[in-house]
């Protein structure tokens, strides 16, 4: 429930402080005293998108806080949370706006964004006006309306639910699909490079041992002779030293163990000689290949680097390159398994969806034929009772799986006997528009979850016992969720629990709007004010106290 709106420098409005109370609360007064400027102010502090400027003349900044007082299970409570905003006590939100434009929210004095605001408010006011194009205008809005009469909102989260569901299969499906596509169209491809790589069977390092012994044979001849010389020298070292050392040996006697040291120094030498003879022995050997040898390893050499080149690889990537030709063509056969499992379930999400959309599309008829019945209801003490309200709901066969079910849903009116039905808009004139208005908000009372409902000049075009019947509408509605009615109908104002004026003066040149909450002798005169005009007489005061009692 809306508790207090203060307003601060915002456009007419110097200061005004105004206390709601449950039930209906009435706003009177002059055209163009600024009643409007009330739901601009109330606007404003709940993040809608309204006029600029709305900063008084002169003043610093324009200032609106609205406070509510909201149960233990309101929706606003789950928006909080969702935003990371705890909650205590009565909601007080807060906007500042600068005359530059630039604007600061608060919620119970923490910084908020607009968007929360917005959000927020969807949860706590609903206005509606004889220009209400967010619902009973709006053929887009039917079905919202008629779900919630229907207390569809289960039904619809399933269908919600099944449709995701729905989506998530058609997708799954369609990008397997497209997958296993691109892979068929590869798919000779692949199998001819797969021969050709099981053929070749490269490994990995092959091509640098290969280049090795490539270069290795083609610079053996060269090398060959030089190591044979080599070898003959070392040969031929041996020789000698095996004579140095029997001359040596021969007289060491008589050196008396001089020659000892250079004897074993020669011993030493003679056994290096000849680990370097086997380690060129050696040498010479592996040197040792036919013309033949060098041409196969050239072949194969020339083979990998080709095959690499083929496929944009480095030649020790081709061995990786087989193994991934053989997982997607194996990835192809599993693909062709899993693609029957997908179309498998798209079927089973498919009849789900249909048997959801199908209980919800049920549900609708029902509470559609249960609508107009309590419409036409409303309708009578409306001074309607010829009226025709007409709910269709059509089911659209052609139309792609939607999270709101297949049905298109919209209403209809004939406001005479025997004329034809037509839409709401195009039908009822605005007195007659206004009262099938509040006759649907009648019918949705019960489920507003804690709204404040505003309606804006609703009883506009109607007048006598027609605008009595519309009050004691609002009255009904009023009973179970606070209301707010702005009215030039006297017999709307009488029926008011609480009772504000708004009234518009000019002071040093300067128009200032009022808010006034009236007491009894006030509320008395106001009303008969608006039954007599400028000149209020005492017949005025007889009828405004008949209506009153």
């Amino acid at each position: 429930m809306l508790q207090h709106l203060s307003i601060r420098n915002i456009l007419l409005i110097e200061q005004v402080d105004l206390d709601f109370g449950p039930g209906l609360n009435v706003l009177t007064g002059e055209t163009g005293a600024g009643k409007s400027i009330l739901l601009d102010s109330l606007g404003f502090v709940l993040g809608w998108r309204g006029r600029a400027g709305l900063v008084r003349s002169g003043a610093k900044f324009g200032e609106v806080i609205a406070q509510f007082d909201l149960s233990n299970d309101h929706p606003a409570i789950a928006v909080l949370e969702n935003a990371g905003l705890g909650f205590e006590g009565d909601l007080i939100l807060r906007r500042v706006n600068n005359p530059d434009g630039r604007k600061r929210a608060f919620l119970n004095d923490r910084p908020v964004s607009s968007d929360v605001l917005r959000e927020l408010s969807q949860t706590l006011v609903e206005i509606h006006g004889q220009h209400d194009d967010r619902g009973l205008l709006d053929p887009k809005g039917h079905k919202n309306l008629l779900d919630i009469f229907a207390e569809n909102q289960l039904t619809l989260e399933k269908t919600r639910k099944t449709c995701n569901t729905l989506r998530q299969a058609q997708n799954a499906l369609a990008t397997a699909q497209k997958q296993l596509e691109l892979a068929e169209a590869d798919k000779e491809f692949m199998i001819h490079a797969l021969a050709e790589l099981e053929t070749l069977a490269p490994k990995i390092g092959e091509d640098s041992a290969l280049d090795v012994e490539r270069r290795r044979m083609q610079s053996a001849e060269r090398i060959r002779a030089d190591i044979e010389k080599g070898n003959q020298l070392l040969g031929s070292a041996e020789t000698m030293l095996l004579d140095s050392q029997r001359w040596l040996e021969d007289v060491s006697g008589a050196a008396e163990g001089g020659l000892d040291a250079g004897i074993d120094a020669l011993s030493r030498a003679m056994i290096e000689i000849t680990e370097a003879q086997h380690g060129v022995n050696a040498v010479l050997q592996g040197l040792e290949f036919s013309p033949y040898d060098l041409e196969q390893v050239e072949e194969r050499l020339f083979a990998i680097r080709a095959m690499a080149r083929k496929y944009e690889v480095q030649p020790d990537e081709l061995p990786g390159l087989l193994i991934d030709f053989n997982e997607k063509l194996r990835r192809i056969d599993l693909d062709s398994a899993h693609l029957l499992q997908l179309q498998k379930a798209l079927e089973i999400a498919r009849d789900a969806y249909r048997i959801a959309a199908g209980k919800l599309s049920e549900r609708r008829q029902k509470a559609a034929k249960k609508l107009d019945r309590a419409m036409q209801k409303e309708l009578a003490p409306l001074k309607m009772e010829r009226a025709q309200f007409m709910t269709n709901v059509v089911k659209d066969d052609t139309a792609k799986p939607s999270p709101e079910g297949d049905d298109n849903v919209f209403f209809t009116v004939a406001t005479n006997p025997g004329a034809p039905a037509g839409p709401i808009d195009k039908i009822a004139s605005g007195g007659e528009l206004s009262r099938f208005l509040l006759a649907l908000k009648v019918c949705l009372t019960t489920r507003s979850d804690g709204l404040t409902l505003i309606f804006d000049e609703i009883d506009r075009g109607v007048g006598g016992a027609t605008a009595d019947a519309v009050g004691r509408r609002l009255a009904a509605v009023a009973k179970d969720t606070q209301t707010l009615v702005v009215t030039h109908s006297p017999q709307v104002a009488a029926i008011g629990a609480t009772h504000f004026v708004v009234s518009k003066s000019v002071q040093a040149g300067q128009t200032t709007t009022k808010v006034t909450a009236l007491d009894a002798g006030q509320r008395r005169d106001e009303i008969a004010r608006m039954l007599a005009g400028d000149t209020v007489t005492d017949a005025a005061r007889a009828a405004a106290d008949a209506l009153l009692a």
